[in-house]
């Protein structure tokens, strides 16, 4: 199973005043952006950890999920969540030919904890031999900043703040208090079929 981004977070998305007040870095002056792109270049490593941690995509992404066979041929759940829809599915071929899946044959299951593609037939279709299935879907829980819920967009703050702070590896990559803060929003994989 690969899960690749097929598209990234807009720099405007990311809350660069946020952190910049958290880190209470002195504001009014000529240069007050100059270090703008490396709190940018903080911030998304940070949501990365938080994301990775808790198995939930903060800003609004694409995602390409390709799969050598359903773990299950009725319902596959997806790796990620939230997860607002599924694009589409593509059958790859060894030699990398291309069959879109026809959208009557599956439909997405909308889940807080396990969003999933479910087969309205028999099954979901088959892989090729030798070849690979891919689902593109969007997850995230939104757009802007204000979407993503409070604790979760703390936990990115202290650990982006922490990477700041200790730029030469001496401090720990993920405080405690980033990772209690993530703790409810984390699903066991044993929950979630994958």
């Amino acid at each position: 199973m690969i899960l690749t981004e097929a598209t990234s977070v807009p720099a405007t998305s990311l809350p660069v005043d946020q952190l910049k007040a958290h880190l209470r870095l002195g504001t009014g002056f000529a240069d007050s952006d100059l270090q703008d792109e490396l709190l940018e270049t903080y911030l998304r490593a940070a949501i990365s950890t938080i994301e990775a941690r808790s198995g939930q995509i903060l800003l609004q992404k694409q995602y390409s999920w390709q799969l050598t066979r359903w773990r299950d041929p009725v319902r596959q759940v997806l790796p990620v969540r939230p997860v607002s829809g599924v694009t589409e599915i593509k059958l790859i071929d060894a030699m990398g030919g291309e069959v879109l899946v026809d959208v009557a044959g599956y439909r997405f299951v909308p889940d807080d904890i396990c969003p999933a593609v479910e087969a309205t037939q028999s099954a979901l279709p088959n892989p090729p031999v030798g070849g690979t299935v891919e689902v593109i879907f969007d997850a995230g829980f939104g757009s802007a900043w204000a979407d993503v819920p409070s604790e979760l967009g703390q936990a990115v703050l202290i650990v982006a703040a922490n990477a700041y702070e200790n730029r030469t590896g001496t401090g720990e990559a993920v405080p405690m208090t980033a990772l209690e803060l993530i703790e409810p929003y984390r699903a066991l994989r044993l929950m979630r079929g994958m």
